[in-house]
């Protein structure tokens, strides 16, 4: 039997309502079944989301989907998992409510081989507003909130400070062996909280290494964007766990490094304020207060 070349990871909890798509853009690959397996990691779902994942793989018993219930709670676990679970050189995570392009696992293992030198690849995300249009308050720069990326339509390394989005990333297996696993303490847990920061940990120890990181827009998912994250409650929460996912993220580094964390901070509050102001000068008022109030609650995540 071949082995694969990539394994797309899919971890859900409790997004049955979007998964169905998700995985029929997967089967809809331009790519040969044989070259890519996907593994659906369901971390204790309490929907259908097993329900349908069974069937869907019954109904298509010659396909390379397998579905894996990780009872460790938390988005990391389930990460993980997959990882352990993978048979690819090539390991591929794709959020529950995401949809690849026809030719994802082509351009994915075409990317990889062109560019031998890369360890990992984040792709295009394009937000879809559930409402059907983006929020007043919507700005570039708060584009990470609804885990959007667009850097243009060429191929480029990602910036010292920039890495992929957890919606869209790949990685050579081999990352994983050497710089280590997605840190349990960090990332998602059900519907407790809204913490993150697992995958910028990994990205920053291979960034700390020197290892190529790479932006290939060709490597395109479109993102569903529920109502519920557009909203205020929602955005606080987000904001607050990015912060408290850095500190502990920070944690055992060191008090230089967390000196560092509060310098960058520091900037970043300079810098909003001067965007704030020049919003405010462009009578976009609702996308001025959000940009204050997003840095004031990571601040408040931090300081906790």
């Amino acid at each position: 039997m071949r082995m694969p070349e990539v394994s797309v990871i899919v971890c859900t909890y409790n997004r049955d309502i979007y998964l169905g798509k998700t995985l029929e853009c997967l089967k809809g690959q331009t790519s040969v079944l044989e070259t890519f397996e996907v593994l659906i990691i369901d971390n204790n779902s309490t929907d259908s989301t097993a329900e349908l994942c069974h069937n869907f793989i019954n109904e298509r018993s010659n396909s390379s989907f397998y579905y894996y219930l990780e009872k460790n709670q938390g988005h990391t676990y389930a990460r993980n998992r997959g990882i352990q679970e993978s048979k690819g050189d090539i390991l591929a995570f794709i959020d529950d409510d995401a949809f690849v392009c026809k030719d994802y696992v082509e351009q994915l293992i075409q990317s990889f081989k062109v560019n031998k030198e890369t360890v990992a690849i984040g792709g295009k995300i394009v937000p879809v507003y559930e409402s059907g249009h983006k929020p007043k308050w919507m700005s570039k720069f708060l584009l990470p909130l609804v885990a959007a990326l667009d850097m243009g339509e060429k191929t480029k390394k990602f910036k010292k400070s920039k890495f992929p989005i957890g919606a869209n990333m790949a990685f050579r297996k081999e990352v994983f062996d050497k710089y280590g696993l997605f840190d349990i303490r960090l990332g998602r847990r059900g519907s407790d909280g809204l913490e993150g920061g697992d995958e910028k940990d990994v990205f920053s120890r291979l960034s700390k290494n020197n290892r190529l990181i790479l932006y290939n827009p060709l490597l395109k998912v479109d993102h569903i964007i529920p109502e519920k994250r557009v909203q205020i409650p929602y955005i606080k929460g987000l904001a607050i766990g990015v912060g408290t996912s850095e500190r502990k993220r920070l944690e055992g580094l060191g008090t230089i490094e967390l000196l560092k964390k509060w310098w960058s901070e520091g900037l970043k509050l300079a810098g909003t304020m001067i965007l704030f102001f020049l919003y405010v000068i462009q009578f976009r008022f609702a996308a001025a207060l959000m940009l204050v109030r997003f840095r004031f609650w990571v601040l408040k995540g931090l300081a906790k």
